[in-house]
């Protein structure tokens, strides 16, 4: 990582953990010794399921195109990939990292890049699936109705993201005139703009072949991208169980999936800020201060921090190797 990201990094997590320690005060420790270590284990273990269902995503993204990916290879590369993703601003690593790590297995950077575009489209997809129903269902149960727009901005982008991505992939002969055309005005050197359209053909061509698959696999993809993100938006739901407090599990979704899109627009690596700021008030209304900032806490232990531990030490293991590996193929000194 650059130094500047870890500076980012360690700043996003300063600003995180300084959201629950302003809103719950000295009495945040105490609150937190309530907190079942049965429970916490259990959460710690979904989110390693979800790691499992993206690894059995990503070989079947793969299928055929990547040699020797077992199922723990597979899961490796999700885990480092998902720590890159959280320790960078907006996820910016996190193709350098996934096309890196399958490099090993004779994957293109070009197809690795555009096999992560259709793992985020996928993404994308579920939550303009879930969206309506569960934004509707927590505006008209626990918000005023006047508060349609809360709905309606995120949806509209979600919208506007799957439609730039049909354009692009519709109308890449006019966007790569145009955008070629501006590379020259910009004075970018002949065989520079050549070798990005290059670059965006194989990436579109790699979108391709990810998706000209059997319908049932494509299926399988949807089902266990929704499958993940049903797990993992239920911890803020599991955080207030584990306080003997409670609320609707879609309530508890729909103020992590708003908290993370908050999250988003801070650009700050894993949303944080945002995301403890948007989850605090919506939370705050009904579970008091203290309750609230302790299901802060646990949320982005479980979802972030967690990430970033498990994620990294994957990460390092993988550095080493290479490490490891450069030395056995450089040649002795003096040789």
């Amino acid at each position: 990582m650059k130094r500047h990201w870890v500076v980012l990094l360690f700043v996003a997590v300063l600003v995180g953990a300084s959201v629950p320690l302003i809103l719950g005060g000295k009495g945040l420790f105490i609150e937190l010794l309530k907190v079942p270590p049965s429970w916490l284990l259990g959460m710690v273990a979904l989110i390693f399921l979800c790691w499992n269902l993206n690894a059995l995503r990503l070989r079947l993204m793969l299928k055929g195109r990547a040699r020797h990916l077992s199922h723990r290879a597979a899961l490796a590369t999700v885990m480092a990939t998902e720590f890159t993703l959280n320790a960078t601003p907006g996820g910016s690593g996190a193709p350098f990292a996934m096309a890196a790590l399958l490099r090993r297995h004779g994957v293109a950077p070009a197809t690795a890049t555009a096999v992560l575009a259709v793992d985020q489209l996928t993404d994308l997809l579920v939550f303009l699936l879930l969206l309506p129903t569960l934004a509707l269902y927590g505006l008209s149960r626990y918000l005023n109705l006047d508060g349609w727009w809360e709905l309606a901005v995120p949806f509209a982008l979600l919208s506007a993201g799957l439609l730039l991505v049909v354009l692009m992939a519709r109308a890449h002969r006019p966007l790569l005139s145009t955008t070629g055309e501006w590379l020259r005005r910009l004075r970018v050197k002949r065989s520079r703009r050549f070798g990005l359209a290059r670059s965006m053909l194989r990436f579109r061509s790699g979108i391709g072949d990810t998706l000209a698959v059997p319908k049932r696999r494509l299926l399988a993809m949807f089902g266990l991208c929704l499958a993940h993100w049903l797990l993992r938006y239920s911890v803020i739901w599991l955080a207030v169980l584990s306080l003997g407090d409670q609320i609707d599990w879609v309530y508890g979704f729909f103020v992590q999936m708003v908290a993370m899109g908050a999250g988003h627009l801070t650009l700050l690596p894993g949303g944080a800020g945002g995301a403890e700021v948007a989850g605090a008030a919506m939370l705050n209304p009904w579970l008091g201060s203290l309750t609230t900032a302790t299901v802060i806490v646990v949320w982005r232990f479980i979802t972030f921090y967690w990430y970033l531990i498990a994620g990294g030490l994957v990460m390092l293991i993988f550095t080493a190797r290479e490490a490891r590996r450069a030395r056995a193929a450089s040649p002795p000194l003096g040789g």
